[in-house]
């Protein structure tokens, strides 16, 4: 199963207190909530390569799978973080932020959490 493609998102839940959670200022949560972003995900093999697109804010993150890897949060701040691939998820936790985004067919979960909220994404592929 590859991740490859191209996800428009579809519907989140909890954007607005899971971005105050990570400390985003509140003109860009503003900004941010009605925007529909598109994700493009690469994967060859474990290396993966995902461009978010969310208006004019274009974040890029590459990762191999098991080894450390630097990437960006939605805040801009970089961390260093591992991500891991169990069957047809990808799990990474950095900065107290656990984050899944699982591929079912044509759809992909994205569920973050930070202390007690829980952010979801949803994105079909286009």
């Amino acid at each position: 199963m590859s991740f490859t493609g191209k996800y428009e998102l579809q519907s989140q839940e909890n954007f607005e207190p899971f971005m105050r959670a990570i400390g985003l200022p509140e003109d860009q949560i503003q900004k941010g909530k009605d925007i529909k972003s598109v994700s493009e995900i690469v994967q060859d093999g474990k290396k993966f390569t995902v461009t978010v697109t969310t208006g004019s804010k274009v974040m890029k993150n590459q990762f191999t799978i098991g080894e450390e890897s630097e990437i960006e949060l939605m805040t801009g701040e970089k961390v260093k973080a591992v991500v891991q691939m169990e069957g047809n998820k990808l799990i990474t936790e950095a900065k107290g932020m656990k984050s899944v985004t699982e591929l079912n067919g044509d759809t992909i979960t994205h569920t973050m959490t930070v202390g007690d909220i829980t952010f979801k994404r949803v994105s079909k592929r286009i």
